[in-house]
């Protein structure tokens, strides 16, 4: 008795759109798009992108609906909406990027990071932002030494010990810190000043730049410390190795890439804030290095100001758009290094 093995293609499976239908549909919908605005007279590109995606939505589930069937159109119409959202944010931040790099290429130069305004009026050409880099890297500086190991042994804590009532209510109190504004947080640093009848100085921002940053380094850490498995922790703990030990040993380096890429994060959260710095360190056009005693500049304040004195030209309108360019350069860099520590520090996997 012999097997008779059918070998013709299965009819299980039905018509499917081919590869490059996506691509087609889009650029059908763009031109359709194009000729709509033009009929219509839009001005705005934003709008052109609105109608285009629609259309791009529509022709999706319509032609896969005919060819594929209404399930599989359904499922093209998810991926086509993840799509959609990811151009709505990629977008803006493309466009954000390329506007401060056009125009804060025009005076950014090694003479605008190496000199400080000093009696240049704002009206004027010349001056820098040296004064403000300087009052911005020890002012996060110091509020990073204040508030990374603050954050991280809070997180250890509520993670390794926590339990009762104390955690729930450093929990619920990180919570509440990490939506409160800036500028409650350089209200409450300057309600101190007034007590004791200080003047502004450059670690008052310090301070309250720490108190806004400690809440994210706190969140991310804790949710680094959880993953790491608990059969690391039982194996050092079942060799006789202390709790103590075992978190600095075995829990810390196995996250340590984690925890340093959230302390970046929060100090990207503070190096851009402007509230706290205007209440607290005032901005100072001559350089002053002594963070402790005397008004300092940094770079948001720096932008404001200029910006604020430019009336939307001038001088000033391009000094401010060059000291973005740098902050947003300054933020890029800390991003890397971020990065590149925790390659450097990641636990290595055995072949």
């Amino acid at each position: 008795m012999s097997t008779v093995i059918d070998k013709r293609p299965s009819t299980l499976r039905g018509a499917r759109l081919p590869k490059w239908s996506p691509y087609a549909i889009a650029a059908g919908s763009a031109a359709v798009a194009i000729g709509v605005g033009t009929a219509a007279d839009l001005a705005s590109r934003v709008q052109w992108g609105l109608i285009a995606g629609l259309l791009f939505i529509i022709s999706t589930y319509v032609i896969a609906a005919r060819v594929e069937g209404r399930r599989q159109a359904k499922d093209r119409i998810a991926t086509c909406l993840v799509w959609v959202a990811f151009l709505l944010a990629v977008v803006p931040l493309v466009s954000l990027i390329w506007v401060t790099v056009e125009r804060g290429v025009k005076v950014l130069d090694v003479y605008f990071l190496t000199h400080s305004m000093g009696v240049v009026a704002d009206t004027e050409v010349g001056g820098g932002i040296y004064a403000a880099i300087i009052g911005s890297l020890e002012q996060v500086g110091l509020a990073t030494l204040i508030g990374a190991p603050i954050g991280v042994l809070t997180a250890i804590y509520l993670v390794e010990y926590g339990r009762g009532n104390l955690s729930r209510a450093i929990t619920f109190f990180v919570d509440v810190m990490t939506g409160i504004p800036s500028i409650v947080a350089g209200l409450f640093i300057l309600s101190l000043m007034l007590m004791w009848d200080m003047q502004p100085f450059g670690f008052a921002g310090s301070l309250a730049l720490a108190i806004l940053m400690m809440p994210v380094i706190v969140r991310s850490t804790e949710e680094m410390l959880k993953l790491v498995p608990n059969e690391l922790r039982e194996a050092s703990l079942a060799l006789g190795v202390p709790k103590w030990r075992t978190i600095l040993k075995v829990v810390l380096p196995t996250s340590i890439g984690g925890i340093t890429t959230g302390i970046m994060l929060a100090v990207a959260r503070i190096a851009g804030e402007t509230a706290p710095v205007l209440l607290l360190v005032f901005g100072n056009p001559f350089i002053n290095n002594n963070p402790f005693e005397g008004a300092q500049a940094s770079l948001p304040l720096y932008i404001y100001q200029q910006y604020a004195n430019s009336a939307g030209s001038g001088a000033a309108y391009d000094r401010a758009w060059a000291a973005s360019l740098t902050l947003i350069a300054f933020v890029m860099i800390l991003n890397l290094v971020a990065r590149g520590i925790a390659r450097w520090k990641a636990p290595k996997t055995g072949r």
